[in-house]
């Protein structure tokens, strides 16, 4: 088994690390100061081809794998910045290059590759159901050769800055199903025409970090059969692949933040002095940075096994859960040695660390709480009866 990255992954980390040094800290705190979307920043990463790397290169894309694509994302936090400003780009391909038609492929990656269109919105959550997405309520109902759809969705993110949506409605009553993970169908929306078309009202919601999230209110939207992504029924199973995609992402970007804190803080430490010596030669600094760094080298081979087994077409819903899992505990913890090495000046916004400690502590929580993950793990790969 070979640990090392192959010269084009490295030559991806290296031009990842140097297209993100042209927006250093100041431009990403200035931007949560305002609550504002990176623009700049993703016009860049888009004219690089780096939001295009799951596209294959006969649509366009990049042609990479979810490999390359983890190392993308965990650079640029690494680096500072905050991919969650693009990441859905990614792990929407998980259905839509799986699942969809050839037809919307031809339609709608290439536009996607070139920059010239975002699906940067991935419609799940609602209020009442959470993270029980079996119960979702927003209603698609065939009429015809149409669907007419209906209903609520909330932390639903970047759809100001997106032109396309993935959304999971419900095709079937739940009651009428034996089988719950039935039922609900996946479809590829124009959500700018929505929008303008008042069928989909957006609501921004005020959070704690800046990261563009929103409530979607779809009152009297029509669609076309062929908006419909795969098999209709099928859309539970469909969006797993985005899922798992998703959780190697979030897990990479957790990884990101994780080594940024590591690196922020040892260099900290070696350079503060207190009572005539450095801090970091004090054990009560060393020993969090130290255990913080193994635990984040051992979730990084996690991660990687799990994009692994993704791009050779395995299962890997048990690997890319615990990637998640154990990624965002390191990161966490890594973001809490590096408030306790700065000190009071870790709430100082001039040193940068508050804010991205505010933004490493969404991924306990997000995509899927952590308690959820460990529901599953019990459940799925331990055989332990159902928690929940």
């Amino acid at each position: 088994m070979d640990f090392r990255h192959t010269p084009e992954q490295d030559a991806i980390r290296d031009a990842v690390r140097d297209l993100c040094s042209r927006f250093p800290d100041e431009y990403w705190r200035d931007l949560d100061s305002r609550s504002e979307y990176p623009d700049a920043f993703v016009q860049a990463l888009t004219d690089a081809g780096w939001l295009a790397a799951l596209i294959p290169t006969e649509y366009g894309g990049a042609g990479l794998g979810m490999t390359e694509a983890a190392l993308i994302l965990e650079e640029i936090n690494a680096s500072g910045g905050n991919a969650a400003s693009a990441h859905a780009q990614m792990y929407t391909m998980g259905t839509l290059l799986k699942h969809g038609s050839e037809t919307q492929k031809r339609a709608y990656l290439p536009k996607i590759a070139k920059g010239e269109l975002r699906l940067q919105a991935f419609g799940i959550t609602e209020p009442e159901a959470g993270s029980e997405t079996t119960r979702i309520k927003t209603t698609a109902t065939k009429r015809g050769d149409r669907y007419a759809v209906s209903g609520k969705k909330i932390f639903i993110s970047r759809t100001l800055q997106s032109d396309l949506l993935l959304l999971l409605a419900r095709t079937t009553p739940y009651d009428e199903l034996a089988d719950k993970t039935q039922g609900l169908s996946v479809f590829l929306v124009d959500l700018k025409a929505a929008v303008a078309a008042k069928k989909i009202t957006i609501r921004p919601i005020e959070t704690m970090l800046n990261h563009h999230t929103t409530e979607l209110f779809i009152d009297g939207l029509e669609l076309d059969a062929s908006a419909l992504v795969g098999t209709e029924g099928m859309g539970f199973r469909h969006i797993i692949d985005s899922w798992n995609a998703e959780r190697i992402l979030i897990a990479s970007e957790s990884l990101g933040d994780g080594r940024w804190f590591v690196e922020r803080a040892s260099r900290y430490a070696g350079e503060r002095i207190v009572f005539g010596r450095p801090i970091g030669a004090n054990q009560g600094v060393q020993f969090p940075l130290a255990q913080a760094h193994a635990d984040l080298l051992a979730a990084g081979l996690v991660r990687d096994k799990a994009a692994w087994l993704f791009d050779h077409g395995e299962p890997c819903g048990p690997e890319s859960n615990m990637a998640k899992l154990l990624s965002s505990q390191a990161a966490w913890a890594a973001g809490n040695a590096a408030m306790d090495t700065y000190g009071g000046y870790a709430y100082a916004k001039d040193f940068h660390i508050e804010r991205k400690f505010r933004e490493t502590r969404l991924f306990l929580t997000a995509p899927v709480s952590n308690n959820l993950v460990l529901a599953y793990i019990a459940e799925h790969v331990l055989g332990l009866p159902k928690s929940y």
